[in-house]
């Protein structure tokens, strides 16, 4: 009985679906909104206006509009999903929202751009569960919906959103990302999973990887944070994505700082995208309630800054973004030992996924200071937790400043940030303030300033592996600077690096190997720069004039500039590193430098008496007693010439052979003299004439009246050895000889 009202409930479940969707579909075709156009535009709805069909009095049924609706139920959404979203308190739609999902809900592609914090999660992840459930999706369907995004936090952060809102409905949904020992058990499960959440690294390693993974029936195709997937760096990967899906799909791409390449949306197949950019008339491209302010502080004195500034604000939640891992590994490392006063974390690429997604949450849920890599700067939501944002060094481009920024002041929430610009990058702030960016100019007060770079080098002296720590941070900063494209902004050559490495605690300046690559690539400026390996000298002078010798020890403090003037150049040099930066420390040798535009050498010609004369003097003189012109003297003088060689060859070859008989001689008689004890040995043992594992010796030869140049006559007389020659004993000594020998073999 019960398991007939189960297969009863069951069947009217599926037939309650199937009518449901029907009517989604008609409700959304009926009153789908313009290609093209932008639903913000529209006056929203009456409060008074029903809501789905519309029967009106003449029987006539109708829809109501959804393009302009300002609220979740007022949307063509399952029963499911709807609530999904009434549990998770979402009842009113953000401004992308309001945009993107009258379009997308009807199938098409989407380019959405808005601001950090407006609520972009849900305006893909409710046309995914949508278009999934109207298709009827099931376990044996396969993947049919793909969320890729860049960070592996902000992937868990997607998954964890898909799972509230999606909870009532029948989909699988897994997350794959980096990091994770589980690839195993993944590989097995991922074939049945409907909805996957990754990043594009652990994607592209089980299409490669993963037997009978595919995805030729995939519906939906997000990518969130898109302009930084879209990047150089997942560049790679995402084409060979790309190449194993199906062309004919949805694809839905949002960010806060969109593209509009031609050449990226031909990589993504898209079909006639709805570009809805609901910020882009807005008077400024970040949250209204974000203040911003932005302070000249120079490298030197950076560290200063931010440990005065988390003095200042002890009752704050901070997020610092510096360039690399090691600054924020260094950073950390250093004022957890100085104890500011409040809790300190750190959070960056090279983490494990596990411990990473641990300091995430502290930090949501505790005040403390957070440093940071971009790692952070990405849609993740820190639950309007962040009051301070600080930017120690200056970000790479416009987008990057949002994005870090976009962090603090979410949703309805306030926030503040300021950024550190050193004297050199204050062209950033133009870029910003054209871009729309209400950000402050502000003076530094000093007064407040709390040195520390004192306090840092004590703690190099007393842990010895911070100073390494130490020497890669600043090497990975200026690597950073390096590689930036944006030259007017980001040039390492008017960085003081050497007051920098002093700020860090350093003694010395580190090595710095690819500041010569940069000089290298200035041959058509007007001058180089000289960049010693060993330190950080950078002494600008023409290229006409370098020409640099090596350096010794005693020469530790000097500086050698050769040119045609050699007595004047040392001063000149000197002037010249007055006005850039001192030295702190000289390789006791230079890597030599060689003016390529320095006069070519002439050949100079001495004759006897020393005098110098033309190259061609001695050809022209024709009494020179060692030239000779007439040519049977010559063919007389060769000749001779050709003798001595060949009796001063003959002379070498008789040398060299008797050296080689020498030696096989003394070889011979010491082979011999072991033989002779072994022999000894065998007879007191009883095995006479055998060695140990029974094989007998070999009896030495001698040889007599031998033609050969290159061997001596030897012979044995009883126990004494000596190379004896042939021709210098008669026959009646060798019969005497021979007799003995065979008298000495059967005795």
């Amino acid at each position: 009985m019960r398991k007939h009202k189960s297969r009863q409930a069951r069947k009217l479940n599926r037939l309650s679906e199937v009518e449901e969707i029907k009517l989604l579909n008609s409700w959304i075709e009926s009153q789908k909104p313009d290609s093209g156009s932008n639903p913000l535009s529209l006056d929203p709805l009456p409060k008074d206006t029903p809501i789905g069909r519309i029967v009106d009095d003449a029987g006539d049924t109708s829809f109501s509009r959804y393009a302009g609706a300002t609220k979740f139920y007022q949307l063509p959404l399952s029963k499911n999903t709807k609530q999904g979203l009434k549990e998770a308190k979402y009842v009113k739609m953000t401004d992308i929202q309001r945009a993107s999902l009258p379009h997308s809900l009807c199938g098409r592609d989407i380019l959405g751009a808005a601001k950090t914090g407006s609520g972009k999660t849900l305006a893909f992840i409710i046309p995914v569960l949508e278009k999934l459930y109207k298709e009827r999706w099931g376990p044996e369907d396969g993947v049919g919906s793909i969320i890729i995004s860049p960070t592996r936090e902000l992937a868990g952060q997607l998954f964890d959103v898909l799972k509230v809102v999606g909870k009532h409905h029948n989909f699988s949904a897994g997350l794959l990302i980096g990091g994770r020992k589980d690839v195993d058990m993944e590989k097995e499960r991922v074939n049945e999973l409907n909805v996957l959440v990754c990043t594009p690294g652990r994607l592209l390693q089980h299409m490669d990887e993963t037997p009978n993974f595919e995805c030729s029936q995939l519906q939906v195709l997000v990518l969130d944070e898109a302009d930084r997937i879209l990047d150089v760096g997942f560049k790679k990967a995402l084409n060979a994505i790309i190449s194993q899906l199906p062309k004919c799909r949805q694809t839905l791409l949002f960010s806060a700082t969109q593209t509009k390449s031609v050449q990226d949306l031909a990589r993504l197949s898209l079909k006639d995208p709805e570009y809805l950019s609901v910020h882009e008339e807005s008077v400024t491209a970040t949250p209204n309630r974000l203040q911003q302010t932005a302070m000249i502080v120079p490298l030197e004195q950076k560290l200063d800054m931010l440990w005065s500034f988390i003095k200042a604000h002890l009752n704050s939640n901070i997020l610092v973004f510096l360039s690399s891992c090691k600054q924020v590994r260094f950073v950390y490392d250093a004022f957890k030992k100085l104890r500011p006063g409040i809790p300190l974390k750190c959070l960056h690429g090279k983490m494990k996924h596990e411990k990473r997604m641990g300091i995430y949450s502290q930090f949501c849920e505790k005040r403390s200071v957070l440093f940071s890599t971009d790692v952070a700067s990405r849609g993740l939501d820190f639950n309007k937790t962040v009051d301070w944002v600080v930017q120690m060094d200056c970000p790479e481009d416009v987008a990057s400043y949002i994005h870090r920024v976009g962090r603090t002041a979410r949703y309805t929430s306030g926030g503040r940030s300021v950024l550190f610009l050193m004297p050199s990058e204050m062209k950033m702030l133009e870029k910003l303030q054209g871009a729309k960016i209400p950000i402050q100019f502000i003076k530094a007060n000093t007064k407040r300033l709390q040195p520390v770079s004192g306090l840092l080098s004590a703690l190099l002296v007393k842990y010895p592996d911070m100073q390494a720590l130490a020497q890669r941070a600043f090497i990975t900063y200026l690597r950073s600077i390096h590689i930036h494209k944006d030259k007017e902004i980001f040039d390492v050559m008017k960085l003081p690096v050497d007051e920098f490495s002093a700020s860090l605690g350093l003694p010395m300046t580190p090595r710095i190997r690819f500041l010569n690559q940069k000089t290298q690539s200035k041959i058509k400026s007007d001058t180089v720069a000289v960049v010693e390996p060993q330190n950080v000298r950078m002494t600008h002078v023409p290229r006409e004039e370098l020409l640099v010798d090596d350096l010794d020890e005693e020469q530790v403090d000097k500086d050698i500039l050769l040119k045609k003037d050699a007595q004047t150049e040392v001063e000149k040099a000197r002037e010249v590193d007055d006005t850039t930066m001192p030295a702190t420390r000289i390789l006791k040798k230079k890597k030599l430098k060689i003016n390529v535009h320095r006069p070519l050498g002439t050949r100079v010609v001495f004759d006897e008496e020393g005098n110098s004369m033309p190259p061609l003097a001695r050809v022209a003189d024709t009494n020179h007693s060692n030239i000779l012109f007439d040519q049977d003297k010559k063919d007389e003088y060769y000749r001779k010439m050709r003798e001595e060689l060949k009796l001063v060859d003959k002379e070498d070859k008789l040398l060299d052979r008797q050296r080689r008989r020498e030696k096989r001689v003394k070889e011979k008689i010491k082979w011999k003299k072991s033989n002779m004890e072994e022999e000894d040995d065998g007879e007191e043992s009883g095995s006479e004439g055998e060695i140990e594992g029974g094989r007998k010796h070999k009896r030495s030869k001698i040889y007599f009246d031998s033609d050969s140049d290159s061997d001596y006559g030897e012979r044995e007389e009883n126990k004494d050895t000596k190379g004896i020659n042939g021709d210098s004993i008669t026959i009646a000594e060798q019969e005497e000889l021979a007799l003995k020998l065979l008298s000495s073999m059967h005795s």
